[in-house]
């Protein structure tokens, strides 16, 4: 299983019989240690309604064939979790929502990516 961030779609008007319908995105793989993005861009399908900026868990191979959307469809990579909050050696590395002065959760701003080299 790999953490990765949402970036964009991919919208395909032809493809194989077994995609129809299904959401493709763009996701980039996230380092858990620093929680940058790392690595190339790559296309998942969607089978839990993320959306832009979230923070996915995504399985490959045949692991990403396994929930009741990808059953039996040419996957390899596939996003099978929304992430609310990721703690690394009893550090919180990352938290979706912050906790308002009224008590109430909000969604917090996606980060941008690390561009630094």
């Amino acid at each position: 299983m790999i953490l990765a961030r949402v970036r964009g779609n991919v919208v395909s008007t032809n493809k194989a019989e077994k995609l129809l319908g299904l959401k493709l995105l763009i996701v980039n793989p996230i380092d858990i240690e620093t929680f940058t993005e790392k690595g190339a861009p790559l296309v998942a399908i969607d089978t839990v309604g993320a959306g832009e900026g979230e923070v996915v868990m995504c399985v490959g191979g045949s692991s990403s064939r396994q929930t009741a959307l990808t059953d039996g469809k040419p996957s390899d990579l596939a996003i099978i979790a929304i992430i609310d909050s990721v703690e690394l050696r009893g550090k919180l590395v990352f938290r979706k929502f912050e906790d308002g002065d009224d008590g109430k959760r909000t969604a917090k701003t996606p980060a941008e990516p690390n561009t630094a080299k």
